[in-house]
């Protein structure tokens, strides 16, 4: 993958309210933004940047693009992806949210054939501070660091973010993995990607209790990763009974009371305790987690330790 300040990046939908406005500040923050692609018809240079009603025509002006980022509205994001890899582009970072999730499930299974990436549906983008940033998060919240953050929960990795860089805790990478239900890379590839990252010392997880893609986080930390994680759960408390399984399983339990069933949140919390992983109970607490989770990677090791 090339996700570097001088890729080749158009933004799909740029005629929209959003890409309008998020593609005048990713090309002031110093993005290589080449070219956008209007949802209706030819249209003039929106700040500098050319605007085509195609693809390929933006292609036949610029050649390699390396990256597009679609803000179309959820109906038309398959055919917008599917345009841009018949186009040749292989990172696709999808801001739009509420996509169909047929239409998800059909463009993740192509990518995966034209070994494309797929970023989303419904993220808030990629941020390396003062590097590299596409999508619709507050850089200005963003300062270099060593922390960390994979998010699934909207507009919250900003204020996390934020109160971060007011504690003068910088970060390292932050992606936004999107918030809808089905969405293309996932927890465990960006895990191993700031495993791997020397200067990440700690990484926090902004999870949700009813996604099953936090549960799969927890099984590969307990197995490949040796970093320090914290992880905070949005919306464990919520005082609203819930239940996220299906209508068969639903009506089973109400018609036998002997069936004692444990919450999707108290796996969660369980697998992440038996991970070692540290559950902050309040946004809050994220910061003073991080903090002693760095005071601890930095003192000198004890000999036989």
């Amino acid at each position: 993958m090339k996700w570097q300040a001088n890729s080749k990046v158009i933004i799909q939908g740029i005629t929209t309210p959003l890409g309008t406005v998020y593609g005048k500040q990713m090309k002031a923050f110093g993005m290589n933004i080449v070219a956008g692609i209007s949802i209706s018809g030819e249209s003039p240079k929106i700040d500098g940047i050319p605007v085509f009603n195609l693809v390929e025509k933006a292609i036949s002006e610029f050649e390699n693009i390396d990256i597009s980022v679609i803000f179309t509205p959820p109906y038309k994001v398959l055919d917008a992806a599917l345009e841009a890899m018949a186009s040749g582009i292989r990172q696709l970072v999808i801001v739009s949210g509420g996509v169909p999730p047929l239409d998800m499930i059909d463009l993740l299974h192509k990518a995966q054939v034209n070994q494309t990436f797929i970023l989303g549906s419904g993220s808030q983008g990629l941020v390396v501070p003062n590097q590299f940033w596409l999508g619709i998060c507050e850089h200005s919240f963003y300062s270099p660091g060593s922390v960390g953050i994979v998010s699934r929960c909207d507009r919250l990795v900003d204020e996390i973010a934020r109160e971060l860089t007011r504690a003068k805790l910088g970060q390292s990478l932050v992606v936004s993995l999107g918030k809808d239900f089905i969405i293309g890379s996932n927890f465990e590839h960006w895990l191993q990607i700031l495993e791997e990252d020397s200067s990440t010392k700690v990484i926090v997880i902004l999870g949700r209790g009813n996604s099953h893609a936090e549960l799969c986080a927890v099984e590969y930390i307990a197995s490949a990763i040796e970093k320090p994680v914290i992880a905070y759960i949005a919306g464990l408390y919520t005082p609203i009974e819930r239940n996220f399984r299906d209508a068969k399983t639903i009506v089973a339990a109400q018609l036998s009371s002997s069936v004692i069933q444990i919450p999707p949140e108290e796996s969660i919390i369980d697998g992440f305790k038996k991970a070692k992983v540290k559950v902050a109970q309040h946004p809050t607490e994220i910061i003073k987690l991080v903090k002693m989770a760095i005071s601890r990677k930095s003192l000198p090791r004890q000999l036989g330790t």
